[in-house]
Parts: structure tokens; C-alpha cells; sequence
């Protein structure tokens, strides 16, 4: 842009100095002629660099997802390949369902088996109801008749004894009766427990995206530790852009500003985007919690720049952008916008030089 700004003025200079001859062309002259363009190009880019902040180092990046089995077991089959477009839900990998198959069976037989066990004992309390108000009623009519000297002392006391017996009875099925209770609460909870490691053995992709490092084959022993994924998944629904930016470059930057980008994977195209938020953090500003006092050696540390999230306009939602992919960018803020259209043919003429490649190999 510089260039074809100095092109104009030459044409100029030229048409005034010497095709017109307006002016006579002197040593005061040519000083003024060759004072003006740097002073100008000097401060137009001093003030764009405030109200519209380039930068050359923007970034794409993706969450990568460590994948780890729910479940240890022998991976039985691997559907998908390396580097290939995967949507949300489709299968990753299996893992041999047979033991967990049979856990579950074992869970549910033992719920079942609780569950008889809890109906004889509501049963039984229910059939020795009836027999214990009778004995009560019996031992009451034996206690009258031995009162009044007309019962034996034998019968009142067989009467007793029969109600103690069905009275132990009843709270004997009561206790079975809790006690079932229990072990269908913890026989559901086993088979829930069951069929939750069932499921996993059939794991589902998280989000759309690709696999990157994948070595999982069939007949690998997989196990269910956090520290040994079996792959890792690159997400690529929602990827971050960040672009860079020197700290003294974002003092009128502000969330929602509109912004502008080339990738150089997509050579000569403008990727519009806005500004959603300022990482204003660097690890520089990390305070260590240690009992180790900060470090004051005499050496300055580099300045770290301040990382600015980048949205995609809606019209560029469905373009894809690697992981790791790089290119440059403006943000056009609310001051100085009539030289925005600089800043914006800077940008245009950067994204046509990224159609050619520079090497000579």
C-alpha cells in the first residue's frame, strides 16, 4: 500500500515539476518533494497503528480432547481413519461387550432375586397378620376363662406361647422385608453401574472434528486411565482466533469491534470477524503459589504480547480453518474511521502476496 501511495505522488510530482512546469524544479523543491511522502507515510501509519492495530501473527486454534476409554477391555474394532472428517456421535472405537454383557445379567438376576425376596417377605407379614390378631384374641378369652376358674392354666399359657411365636415370625419377615429393600437399592445401583460400563464400551465421537495420532488397532488391551489416551480428537466446531498484539496497540480496542483477517491457507481472501474479548493475562503475570520468592535477577524479561479472541461473521461459520493455521489481521476500531479504507487496502494487498510462495527449491 505504501508503494502504490509513493506511485501516486510521483505521478503527481511529475505532472506539477515537469509535464505543467507549475512549479520550478530547485533544490528547496526537491527537498519539499522528498520530505513530504515520509512525514505523511510517517504519520498515517503511527495513527493507524492506534485507532486500526494490525497484526502479523493471528492464529487459529482447536480444543484437542485426550480420548480414554470408560472401560479396560480388548478393542474389538476401530471404524474410523486417521485425518478424515468425523461428525458428533459416530463410533470411534469398540471394546468386546461380552464380560460386561454378563455383568449386567448378573446385576439384573440379582436385583430380580431381591425383589422375590422382598414380595415372600411382604407376603408372609401379610398372612401372619390375621393369625396374630387371632391369637391375641385368644389369649384375652384364655385369661378370662382362667380368671374366673374356668380355663386351664395350661391353655392360657399354650395361647401366649403360640402368639410369642407368630409375633417373632412377623418381625423376622419384617427385617428380610428391609433387609430386600436394601439389596434391591443396591442391585439397581449395580445394574445401573452395569450397563453405564456397557455403554462405553461402545465410545461415540464428542463433537465434529478428525483424529490425528492414530494408533489404536484391534485386539489392543485399552484401560481406563486418564494419563493413556488411546487417541487424541481435534474439535473443530468452535475454533479460537487469536491475534496478537504489542500492549500498547489495544488501548481503544473493545469487545464487539469489527475486525479483518487472511489466512495463508486461504490465499487472497478476507475473513470477516469480530472482537469478542482481550486475554489480559500473560504468563509473565503469573503469580507462583510456592514458597520460592520471586526471581529479581537484573534481566529484563521480553514483553509478552496481549492475545485478542477473534469471532467469525456468520457468512464464514462453515470455513474451515486447520489447527495451527496462521495469518494476519486489523481490528477497526470506534476512532479514526476515515482511515479505516487504508488500513483495509494494507489488508487486501498482504492477502494477495500470500498466493505466492517464496523459495527457490
Amino acid at each position: 500500500m505504501e508503494l502504490i501511495l509513493l506511485i501516486i505522488y510521483s505521478v503527481i510530482v511529475w505532472l506539477i515539476f515537469f509535464k505543467f512546469k507549475l512549479l520550478p524544479w530547485n533544490i528547496t523543491s526537491q527537498v519539499i518533494v522528498v520530505t513530504i511522502p515520509i512525514i505523511a507515510l510517517t504519520i498515517l501509519i503511527l495513527f493507524m497503528n492506534i485507532v486500526c492495530p494490525s497484526s502479523s501473527d493471528v492464529r487459529a486454534q482447536n480444543y484437542v480432547i485426550p480420548i480414554v476409554p470408560r472401560v479396560t477391555g480388548q478393542v474389538t474394532e476401530v471404524p474410523i481413519e486417521p485425518n478424515r472428517p468425523i461428525k458428533k456421535g459416530d463410533v470411534l472405537f469398540k471394546i468386546d461387550p461380552v464380560p460386561f454383557e454378563a455383568a449386567e445379567k448378573a446385576a439384573d438376576a440379582t436385583l430380580r432375586g431381591a425383589k422375590d425376596q422382598l414380595n415372600n417377605a411382604t407376603n408372609k407379614k401379610a398372612s401372619l397378620t390375621p393369625r396374630i390378631d387371632l391369637a391375641k384374641k385368644r389369649v384375652e378369652q384364655f385369661t378370662t376363662l382362667a380368671a374366673a376358674g374356668a380355663g386351664k392354666r395350661a391353655d392360657l399359657e399354650q395361647a401366649q406361647s403360640d402368639l410369642g411365636n407368630l409375633q417373632s415370625e412377623f418381625l423376622a419377615a419384617d427385617a428380610t422385608e428391609s433387609q430386600a429393600k436394601a439389596q434391591i437399592s443396591k442391585s439397581e445401583a449395580d445394574l445401573i453401574n452395569a450397563k453405564f460400563d456397557l455403554d462405553g464400551t461402545t465410545h461415540l465421537a464428542p463433537a465434529n472434528g478428525r483424529v490425528a495420532n492414530l494408533a489404536l488397532r484391534p485386539g489392543v488391551r485399552a484401560t481406563q486411565f486418564a494419563t493413556m489416551p488411546v487417541m487424541s480428537f481435534i474439535e473443530e466446531d468452535n475454533p479460537w482466533l487469536l491475534a496478537f498484539y504489542r500492549q500498547n496497540e489495544l488501548r481503544y480496542v473493545e469487545p464487539g469491534d469489527e475486525a479483518e483477517i487472511h489466512m495463508e491457507t486461504y490465499p487472497g481472501r478476507i475473513i470477516k470477524c469480530t472482537v469478542d474479548s482481550i486475554l489480559w493475562a500473560t504468563a509473565q503475570g503469573q503469580m507462583p503459589i510456592s514458597g520460592n520468592l520471586q526471581n529479581t535477577l537484573p534481566v529484563a524479561a521480553p514483553e509478552q504480547r496481549i492475545a485478542v479472541r477473534l469471532v467469525l461473521a456468520p457468512k464464514d461459520r462453515e470455513l474451515f480453518l486447520a489447527a495451527g493455521a496462521r495469518g494476519a489481521g486489523a481490528i477497526y476500531t470506534e476512532h479514526g474511521k476515515m482511515i479505516h479504507i487504508v488500513r483495509k487496502v494494507f489488508l487486501r494487498v498482504s492477502a494477495k502476496l500470500d498466493w505466492f510462495v517464496f523459495k527457490l527449491h
